[in-house]
């Protein structure tokens, strides 16, 4: 197997001149991916396929291939472009009025057409159910929705927010049947039907999907190029048994998530049958807290973990580099992004974190537990917590319990606030600052954490929003991480990459993931096999 990495950069000018085999046409032929992204129905989650439910990355995968939006992310970077929409743009100077025109003859896969009505009741329909995964959150901007005509939509903003192209490019805003989906109801299980570029066939056990087959929709109208007829989303239960999968020839191609420890080995296999393509990311992982949690409601205990933890370990004790330690919520390749974890406490220090514990009143070892989830970042998600718990504990001023949970538990349970500390990732909606620091500081936020600052939801976010020129709000979105960084409902510790092995055979690997790490199926085709 041909190990050997092969980088590109998530630059849409690079890429478009670096691949021309991604223009090529479609085989006819089923190209099978494998992830171990687990997608679950629970009591707590009973609809996990529902535009209006629907926000993991495991989700949104399933979204993007079937349900269409009036925008989408293009390739590589940069701003939203029409899909089910022809056109769009703000039609006022405060960015608080944005219309789309729909393109013509746009069909749902079952044929009925779709119209601005839809579209409509669509986003309504999201804002209404308000699901308790908080993705609704990202429409909190809309006044009204008009629709005029069969073709035309006119969204009203509360506020101007320059972000909200990127918003409508969101499975949230995906357009959905009102004679399938219910007003006051979210669907249950794991059906989808839309008007996206493929439809959807699931095969489940239980309450898991096993696989996703999707089939090119023959009625698919919008702007993306398909160059396969149908691909499968294999569901493997670790990254092992997914890259045995792919030595056997039964995948294709695999994403993620793969070990620190497998993505060594992929680098330095010399065989000539797979590529490990590495591209740059957006992810970010991060501790949470519940404020209110006796054990971490001071924010000295806080500034002390922050004060005490080693990111440069962590990078290359448990990611042997592949990973770069995080000192903002906002990632260092974002506009808007500030050092400000670094700033404010520097390199690691326990005579520091000793003192603000005591001059606080704190009495020490503090004793808390640092929750993770079991299935849904990696297996190197249990080593990093139980490194942290190591620095921490070896501080003398913590003494620290880990315990992990499946994501189908841990969701629910933390956002009910049942875990003091947890380790969270978060894989961006949209590449704007805004994406990292409103979904967990503003009202209704992902998180559903206790923590408000009235400064940052009343005006710096708002104030934010105005400048349509991103570098215009950095000042602004400064002054949200140094508020972050001083009080710390959230720790960041890194950004991380992206890869995936595929066999030489399969093009369209570069494009395969946007940079929001969201599967792009499409520009897969199957090559010549062996």
């Amino acid at each position: 197997m041909n190990r050997k990495p092969v980088v590109y950069l998530a630059v849409a000018g690079l890429l478009a001149t670096a691949l021309t085999a991604c223009d090529m046409p479609y085989v006819d032929d089923v190209i099978t991916v494998g992830t171990t992204d687990a997608v679950t129905a629970s009591k707590g989650a009973p609809a996990p396929l529902d535009p209006a439910f629907a926000y993991d990355v495991g989700t949104w995968n399933i979204l993007r291939q079937t349900v269409q939006t009036l925008l989408i992310q293009p390739r590589g970077e940069g701003e939203p472009v029409p899909e089910a929409a022809e056109s769009c743009g703000f039609t006022d100077s405060g960015n608080e009025r944005y219309a789309c025109t729909l393109r013509k003859d746009l069909k749902f896969a079952n044929g009925d057409p779709v119209t601005a009505s839809d579209v409509k009741y669509s986003i309504d329909r999201a804002r209404a159910l308000k699901a308790d995964s908080g993705v609704f959150a990202l429409l909190s901007t809309i006044d009204t929705v008009e629709s005029q005509g069969d073709s035309k939509v006119i969204f009203h903003l509360k506020t101007a927010d320059a972000t909200f192209p990127f918003k409508l490019s969101t499975p949230v805003a995906g357009i959905v049947d009102p004679d399938i989906y219910a007003w006051k109801k979210l669907r249950d299980g794991f059906e989808v039907d839309g008007s996206g570029p493929y439809t959807l066939k699931a095969e489940v056990n239980g309450d898991k999907l096993v696989s996703a087959v999707f089939t090119k929709n023959p009625n698919y109208r919008g702007s993306l190029k398909v160059k396969n007829d149908r691909v499968e989303l294999q569901k493997f239960e670790d990254a092992d048994e997914m890259e045995s999968a792919l030595d056997k020839g039964d995948i294709d191609l695999m994403t993620r998530t793969m070990s620190p420890t497998q993505l060594q080995r992929l680098a330095a296999d010399d065989n000539d049958k797979v590529d490990l393509v590495e591209m740059s990311g957006l992810e970010i992982r991060y501790l949470a807290f519940n404020t209110d949690a006796p054990s971490v409601k001071s924010k000295a205990v806080r500034q002390a973990m922050a004060q005490v933890i080693d990111r440069g370990e962590l990078v290359t004790r448990v990611y042997d580099y592949q990973v770069t330690p995080l000192y903002s919520l906002v990632p260092a390749s974002v506009t808007g992004h500030s050092n400000s974890f670094f700033n404010k406490y520097g390199n690691p220090n326990v005579d520091r974190a000793k003192s603000l514990l005591r001059r606080a009143g704190i009495t020490t070892p503090v004793k808390l537990t640092l929750h993770y989830t079991t299935d849904h970042y990696g297996p190197a998600t249990k080593l990093e917590l139980a490194l942290l718990q190591k620095q921490l504990d070896n501080s003398g001023l913590f003494e620290i319990g880990i315990k992990g949970d499946p994501w189908a538990k841990f969701r629910p349970a933390a956002k009910r606030g049942e875990y003091e500390v947890y380790g969270m990732g978060w894989f961006p909606d949209f590449p704007d600052a805004d994406n990292y620091l409103a979904p967990f500081l503003d009202k209704d936020n992902f998180l559903g954490s206790p923590y408000t600052n009235r400064a940052i939801r009343d005006t710096l976010i708002p104030h934010s929003r105005r400048a349509d020129v991103r570098t215009l709000a950095s000042p602004t979105l400064t002054r949200i991480q140094d508020i972050v960084a001083n009080d710390v409902p959230v720790l960041p510790l890194w950004q991380g990459k992206q890869y995936v092995a595929a066999h030489e055979s399969i093009t369209g690997t570069a494009y395969v993931l946007n940079s929001s790490s969201n599967l792009q199926l499409w520009e897969l085709a199957g090559g010549m096999k062996d």
